[in-house]
């Protein structure tokens, strides 16, 4: 997911300083805006969103709006599977800004719960 034309790229939870933004196009989302787009997407058997629960690994904003998502699910036969890379897709596509939006699953690493936040942990009793 790299291109001359791409402006962000860094795993989540990496330092800010690494996600410098430079020469965005107007118009074009930003992270927030992404990650609060994604923040609507929930798995239907746990109440708490996929970006808490940890499921969001990349999130490439490129200049000329495209955004390229790398997530992952709890586990390979997730009843979810089908349903939640395309709603987090849709989600995203919505935004203004965003000409291209593409969900992409990955296995590795793979999730674990050490990956949720704490308000997640928090939500699920897990403490």
């Amino acid at each position: 997911m790299t291109d001359e034309n791409h402006i962000l790229t860094r795993p989540l939870g990496a330092p800010a300083e690494e996600a410098a933004v430079e020469g965005a196009a107007p118009g074009v989302p930003d992270e927030d805006s992404v990650i609060s787009a994604i923040a609507t997407v929930y798995d239907p058997e746990i109440p708490v969103n996929i970006y808490e629960l940890g499921l969001i690994y990349a999130i490439d904003l490129h200049d000329d709006g495209r955004v390229d998502i790398e997530m992952t699910l709890t586990a390979p036969n997730c009843p979810s599977a089908q349903e939640l890379p395309e709603q987090v897709r849709e989600a995203v596509a919505a935004l203004p800004g965003v000409s291209k939006a593409s969900v992409v699953i990955v296995w590795d690493p793979p999730w674990d719960m050490s990956r949720m936040s704490d308000d997640a942990r928090l939500a699920l009793n897990m403490f």
